[in-house]
């Protein structure tokens, strides 16, 4: 089937209940692909108002978005939702609910961290390797 953008067979699970979640052919994911996830009933709220969202993608219970791979590098996404490298996701018959409308497939990671913060009322944490103010 065409437009098909989760990975199953050959290469698309991982042997444990998982698909992989891909974007569409013609959306080059130059950067490899991870995915965040929240559960599905913050999915609607997140969703309208991310600016920029790339591939979306959805289940019955989770909503997952397309984010450069290594976006989890020094930041601490907040409970509930959930960083899955590689795009590895629970299979629940996820499937692509908006396609990015330019030629990235990604969500910006930084804008969707910060609204998952303020989705769960959790102060923004990360660190940045060799930079802090000096006493």
């Amino acid at each position: 089937m065409r437009g098909i953008a989760v990975i199953r067979g050959a290469g698309g699970t991982s042997g444990t209940g998982e698909v992989q979640l891909a974007p569409p052919g013609d959306l080059a994911a130059t950067l490899g692909c991870d995915a965040v996830g929240v559960p599905a009933r913050h999915g609607a709220r997140l969703f309208a108002r991310l600016p920029g969202n790339g591939c979306v993608f959805a289940d019955p219970d989770w909503w997952w978005w397309l984010v450069p791979a290594g976006s989890d590098a020094d930041l601490r996404w907040p409970l509930p939702s959930c960083y899955a490298p590689d795009a590895f996701v629970p299979d629940r018959r996820p499937r692509l609910i908006r396609r990015a409308d330019c030629t990235s497939p990604y969500t910006p990671p930084i804008p969707l961290y910060l609204m998952v913060c303020q989705l769960t009322g959790t102060a923004p944490a990360w660190t940045v390797p060799g930079v802090g103010s000096r006493s």
